[in-house]
């Protein structure tokens, strides 16, 4: 796996990871369309990107997670339910991350085993895009992010234990929940990126021992480290423009782009190229 490889799966992984289209799907399909080796690097090199894009969200939300991080002392001796706005959302995201510990906990490797193929993102690319147009339509999404209750938490952190599964879109699924559940766009999606950052942390940990535990050699080094730079500046960027956009539009161009991607990967796997 060469540099070149390595700057075009960051950028993908940057532009995907907070868009709702998957970022798994699109290294997936990346490394099948382009001929690479998707053994070579493989899932460690994708959650090494995973890093760069945590530290994105870091980088964009540092405000915030220093407000929470200002909380966390008081998380174990506060009351079961802080009044102040930072504890009560730190209670929010413990809540909304118990699902992704569970399933990754329990699932994690068949996950990974049966369901990294090209095959699967079609299937969960053209399943999400339609709940994108349903969800549109229902007109629900008209409350702050004050309106996110334990439950509603629960539910998100549901949905981003779903998208483990490639193809489904981490932030595809939770702001799509969160607009179901009566969340606007926007609310939907900056709880969504702050819900993100201790399942990313902990996915880059549990892969980073199995790392430590295998070796890594000087240029495999150099490579995770480009991928990771790389997606951390474009993942910066996408956040940055995305927020922007939902305050105002729509999640149906990106349910088209699915819809249409899943549709050309269907047919280069039908035609015997994949």
């Amino acid at each position: 796996m060469g540099y070149f490889q390595a700057v075009v799966l960051g950028v993908v992984q940057g532009l995907t990871e907070f868009l709702p289209v998957s970022s798994s799907a699109h290294l997936i399909l990346a490394r099948a369309l382009l001929g690479w080796d998707a053994a070579e690097l493989g899932l460690a090199f994708d959650v090494a990107c995973h890093v760069g894009t945590l530290a994105a969200v870091v980088a964009y939300f540092r405000a915030d997670l220093a407000g929470l991080a200002r909380a966390l002392p008081a998380l174990f001796r506060a009351p079961l339910w802080p009044a102040d706005a930072a504890g009560r959302r730190l209670r929010l995201i413990a809540v909304g991350t118990l699902p992704v510990v569970v399933v990754g906990l329990l699932f994690a490797g068949a996950i990974e085993d049966a369901l990294r193929t090209p095959w699967v993102t079609v299937i969960t690319l053209t399943g999400v895009a339609v709940l994108f147009l349903l969800v549109e339509r229902s007109g629900r999404a008209v409350k702050g992010e004050d309106a996110v209750t334990p439950g509603v938490a629960l539910a998100i952190g549901a949905a981003q234990a779903a998208a483990l599964v490639p193809g489904v879109s981490r932030s595809g699924a939770t702001i799509t929940t969160g607009m179901y559940l009566g969340l606007r766009r926007e609310a939907a999606a900056r709880f969504s990126f702050l819900l993100g950052v201790p399942a990313i942390l902990a996915a880059a940990a549990h892969e980073g021992l199995h790392l430590v535990e295998a070796g890594m050699g000087a240029e495999q080094a150099r490579m995770f480290l480009v991928g990771m730079g790389v997606s951390g500046v474009v993942g910066y960027v996408t956040i940055k423009y995305f927020l922007r956009y939902v305050v105002g539009h729509t999640l149906a161009p990106f349910a088209w782009y699915r819809l249409a991607l899943a549709a050309i990967t269907a047919v280069w796997l039908v035609s015997g190229r994949g």
